[in-house]
């Protein structure tokens, strides 16, 4: 059987991190995540993600570096985060409760769906070597 890909999107602007707070399912309704979706059957992970940041928060962004290991889910599918940067628009949430720009501070200090905590180390490093 397949491992269904599962992308997310760090967008790091001025030592900010953009995140996403879920609004369904409801085990994870309140919870903040990197924003990102499923990688579709013929797509790129690049691809996906930069079709799902579009269709999300309606921004273009341009692809970058893998940030941090693989998460498995279960075993059926596998999270991929990636560095991305802003190439045009204004995020907006389109498919989440809210969205915040939070700094290395605040990170520790949020409510995350807890696949994404696997990150926490390496969106911490990203974000001191912004500042």
């Amino acid at each position: 059987m397949a491992v269904q890909i599962v992308v997310a999107g760090a967008l790091i602007i001025d030592g900010s991190l953009l995140v996403a707070q879920r609004d369904r399912p409801p085990a994870l309704a309140g919870l903040w995540e990197l924003p990102g979706g499923k990688v579709s059957p013929g797509e790129s992970d690049a691809e996906a993600l930069a079709r799902e940041l579009r269709e999300e928060l309606g921004v273009q962004v341009a692809v970058g570096a893998r940030l941090g290991a693989e998460v498995p889910l279960g075993e059926t599918m596998a999270l991929r985060a990636y560095r991305v940067t802003l190439t045009a628009g204004s995020a907006q949430p389109h498919d989440h409760r809210a969205l915040r720009w939070v700094g290395s501070a605040e990170l520790h200090t949020l409510p995350w769906v807890p696949a994404d905590t696997a990150w926490l180390p390496d969106l911490t490093a990203a974000l001191g070597q912004c500042s």
